[in-house]
């Protein structure tokens, strides 16, 4: 039976650096019939990439506790952010075939009285709006179309990858993302490195910000010689940051300038759907809070009143 409720795992970039994601999913599900729920006592999920890669059964350890919240109340996770999802699922599907791996794990949750049972399913924001809620019912509850607005997509890496595991999307053909987006009346466009790395993953821009930032001025580069965008779309808050405070720092180490309006997939939706961005907090984007104002939001009619 397809879930109606989840669990809604924040982890630690929404709730810190854009917690209007966090107000447009609650409009947008509530908009169409989802349900989510607080997950009392998660933590950090932890990053796939980093702790993983130290010590695979402290990591799955940590992811696992989190899961055994979901279990005990007998929901899944949804959360949306590509890194949060691939940490839990990529636990909660390795602690499923791994016995060796899943004995360490409930060793370990064993000293707080938890054991990792394998009961419940991680799903992204995406695919629970997309198999859950379907294009046709997204469709239905758009009232402000992106029309003439031009689109770019970010899909991310962790979504989707490794995709012969999770089977999402073809990661190198991607369509869900994109479909899921159109929605909004935005017309896509597609442009070279649409599939890139943002560039802050994998700790690069704790290591090196101008490294990470090359990644990044390198996918604004692809854009604009496709013709440029009023928006770029992402499902990753993380993401997000990289595309939306990348831009400031673009300018202060290569003295070079961007202006892409930058926003997650639910925010669009949010505003798709009819919802003011007062709403939900959309102006306290840096781009929006610099300009007041960006390309899409004039196409849309939106204005900001100033504080």
């Amino acid at each position: 039976m397809a879930p109606k409720s989840f669990y809604h795992f924040l982890g630690c970039i929404i709730p810190h650096r854009y917690p209007s994601i966090e107000s447009a999913v609650k409009l947008v599900f509530k908009d169409l019939g989802l349900g989510l729920l607080d997950m009392e006592g998660a933590t950090c999920c932890p990053a796939p990439g980093v702790f993983g890669s130290f010590d695979r059964v402290t990591w799955a350890t940590i992811a696992a506790r989190n899961l055994t919240i979901a279990e005990a109340g007998g929901h899944p996770i949804t959360t949306g952010c590509n890194g949060c999802f691939a940490s839990l699922w990529d636990a909660n599907h390795e602690l499923k075939h791994d016995d060796e791996l899943r004995d360490a794990v409930n060793e370990n949750l064993a000293v707080i009285d938890r054991e990792f049972k394998g009961t419940i399913e991680v799903w992204h924001y995406v695919d629970a709006l997309y198999q859950l809620a379907g294009l046709d019912k997204i469709r239905e509850k758009v009232t402000r179309p992106f029309d003439g607005v031009r689109m770019a997509l970010h899909p991310g890496c962790h979504w989707m990858r490794p995709k012969l595991i999770k089977q999402k999307d073809d990661s190198e053909r991607p369509r869900i993302f994109r479909e899921l987006c159109e929605t909004s009346g935005a017309t896509y466009v597609p442009y070279k490195d649409e599939l890139i790395c943002c560039g802050a993953g994998g700790a690069v821009r704790t290591a090196d910000v101008k490294i990470a930032l090359e990644f990044t001025k390198q996918k604004f580069d692809s854009l604009l010689e496709a013709g440029g965008a009023d928006v770029i779309v992402t499902p990753c808050p993380f993401c997000e940051l990289q595309l939306d405070l990348g831009q400031v720092e673009i300018q202060k180490h290569f003295d070079e300038e961007y202006t892409f309006d930058v926003m997650h997939v639910v925010e669009l939706l949010a505003l798709a759907f009819g919802h003011e961005p007062d709403e939900f907090g959309l102006a306290t984007h840096l781009q929006y809070m610099q300009r007041k104002s960006t390309p899409a939001w004039e196409k849309l009619g939106i204005k900001v009143e100033e504080s």
